[in-house]
């Protein structure tokens, strides 16, 4: 979720301590220009800025957040530490309590058992030769070295800042994994089995997480998490290591394993990727030196590089020449593609999706539910899925490639090409088609609609049109706040759309289709949007707008809306919201604003267009 959606989630007590962290940084960057004039904009009064503000200040003060993170994560104690390790973890961004809770015992349980297995092996080990478990040892004494230095001037024992910097080093050199990095230093310094509450205060005080007091819910932000990824040497988030993990061989996950002294035979391919994903070992060295055979030649190493771009179907001009140039550029793409990833599928589009895959035995509730480390109370729509990072190509890389073949040939596409990207074409042509057709489902037009090749039952356009309109919406690059507009609902007031703009305004949308002639139930309506107005400015926004999307209105109801002074309306005919959709499509550079559709009255789609 991001850090500016995050923030309308919870209120000024609940937000005030990142608040806090965020001021005291800009304290230490006055200099800069950028941020003065961020700064002037608001007065220097951070605390009354909207969430948008806050976002662009966190921008610029970046690379003074990155390095409080690794001061406050090398004073804060190895809980915290492993605490961050399983919050920046693909489906944990936003987490209950509780659930957290229960990551953590079974991480600590995990890490413990590591620990103990790998000391009892150093002192058993009697080889003089470089392998792992010589590695393992100098490692540690290293870190004990590291941990205990402190004691000889009297201080606490800990690991500095410059100190965990080195053993980074070191660990990348001797090619150690996160998980047994973790597990010798547990050894060396225990984390604590319980008192979680202290360690996600501590968090909450330095500005990593917020919590939302009301659901018991801690969140954290993807721009806090790109910063923590880098902190803690993760190029890439693991869903990402997962494909490329899921499109070796299994001959290259031995290799793999075979070079971490893990056992290979007998095992399982998909044993095998749980455990090397796991382990947290570093994607550049797996891709570097580990998938090869020790004999492959440079350009044999490149040309696997190669084959693996291809094998995942990326559209990358450019490979290079070198073996590092082409790890550099396919790590590049994966880490620039996740809002691509986002937008290639509408809402609609996303939950037809989740609907084909979710009868036995493909299970997809299942599968996210383990491999992303959801709850099992959290509902599982787009919405969610989005706020948790996870996108219908995440989905779709949770089977394996066997599956997704027979999932293509069960939907009658074709042989030839990359069945995961056949797969998604087909939706996102399902969600064009009933675009190119708004009007129809405007007009609830069951006829006009099978005529198109579109198979929908009457009772399903209404629903049908509020999610072709939300996909228009989100195509013209507007924020369709579906967790806001979840926080607002109640079993008897339910708003089809909620548009987040800057300063924490927002513009409720109602999407009527109406058969046999113009909309007129302005009475109605209205008693609707009043309804959700209050219950927005209950939760601190400001309704800007309202806007009601209809196929036409009766001269009544537009006279109606024009004299209400209890709430500003726009009115706009969908024939006219597909025709915006159409001019901004053939913009190169568009100009559209939001605020176009907050003048009030019936809007004039032919002028809305020509200004963009």
């Amino acid at each position: 979720m991001k850090l500016n959606q995050v923030l309308s989630h919870t209120n000024q007590v609940e937000r005030s301590k990142f608040v806090n962290c965020i001021d005291k940084l800009c304290q230490d960057l006055k200099g800069n220009p950028d941020l003065a004039k961020q700064l002037k904009k608001i007065d220097g009064q951070l605390k009354a800025a909207s969430g948008n503000e806050i976002t662009q200040l966190f921008t610029l003060i970046q690379p003074l957040f990155k390095q409080h993170l690794k001061e406050q994560l090398a004073i804060g104690g190895p809980q915290a530490s492993l605490l961050v390790n399983i919050l920046v973890r693909d489906g944990n961004c936003i987490a209950t309590i509780p659930w957290i809770e229960n990551l953590y015992a079974k991480e600590y349980k995990e890490i413990n058992e590591l620990s103990l297995g790998l000391i009892e092996d150093i002192r058993q080990n009697e080889s003089s030769d470089f392998e792992r478990l010589n590695r393992l040892e100098i490692y540690l004494e290293c870190m004990t070295t590291a941990f205990n230095n402190d004691l000889k001037a009297n201080r606490t024992a800990k690991i500095s800042d410059d100190e965990r910097s080195i053993l980074n080093v070191l660990a990348e050199r001797l090619s150690l994994s996160r998980e047994e990095i973790y597990a010798l230093e547990h050894s060396v310094d225990p984390i604590p089995e319980l008192g979680l509450e202290s360690a996600l205060e501590y968090l909450r005080e330095n500005g990593i997480i917020l919590i939302n007091r009301r659901r018991s819910e801690v969140m954290i932000a993807d721009e806090v998490i790109e910063v923590l990824h880098d902190v803690l040497g993760k190029e890439l988030h693991d869903k990402y290591v997962l494909r490329i993990l899921r499109s070796f061989s299994d001959a290259d996950l031995s290799n793999i394993l075979k070079n971490h002294g893990y056992k290979i035979r007998g095992i399982e391919r998909q044993e095998k990727i749980t455990t090397i994903a796991h382990s947290g070992l570093s994607i550049r060295n797996i891709l570097m030196t580990d998938l090869h055979s020790e004999d492959a030649t440079q350009n044999q190493r490149k040309d696997r590089i190669k084959q693996l771009i291809e094998d995942m179907d990326l559209e990358i001009p450019r490979i290079g020449t070198r073996l590092q140039d082409r790890i550099d550029v396919l790590i590049e793409h994966l880490r620039a593609s996740e809002e691509e990833e986002f937008n290639i599928l509408s809402v609609s589009g996303y939950k037809e999706l989740l609907e084909t895959l979710s009868p036995p035995p493909l299970s997809v509730e299942d599968r996210i539910r383990a491999d992303f480390e959801v709850e099992n109370k959290e509902t599982l729509d787009p919405e969610r899925l989005k706020a948790l990072s996870i996108t219908p190509l995440d989905i779709l890389y949770l089977y394996s490639n066997d599956e997704i073949k027979a999932l293509r040939n069960d939907m009658s596409l074709p042989r030839r090409g990359n069945p995961r990207s056949q797969i998604i074409d087909s939706f996102a042509s399902a969600n064009d088609k009933l675009i190119e057709n708004y009007h129809l489902l405007a007009c609830r037009d069951l006829q006009g609609l099978q005529s198109a090749g579109i198979e929908i039952k009457e009772a399903d356009i209404g629903v049908k049109f509020e999610e072709a309109t939300r996909s228009i919406l989100e195509q013209l690059e507007m924020t369709v706040d579906e967790d806001l507009r979840k926080d607002i609902n109640t079993a008897k007031d339910k708003a089809d759309i909620i548009i987040s703009l800057e300063n924490d305004d927002i513009i409720i949308g109602e999407a009527k289709s109406f058969k046999n002639g113009e909309f007129s139930k302005y009475s109605s309506t209205s008693r609707q949007v009043k309804a959700y107005v209050k219950r927005c400015e209950a939760n601190g926004h400001r309704v800007a707008q309202v806007l009601i999307v209809a196929p036409a209105f009766s001269d009544d109801f537009i006279d109606a809306a024009d004299m209400d002074t209890e709430i500003n309306i726009s009115l706009l005919e969908a024939s006219g919201l597909q025709k915006i959709l159409a001019a901004y499509k053939q913009r190169r550079n568009p100009n559209f604003s939001p605020k176009l559709l907050t003048k009030g009255g019936l809007l004039k789609a032919d002028l809305i267009s020509k200004s963009i």
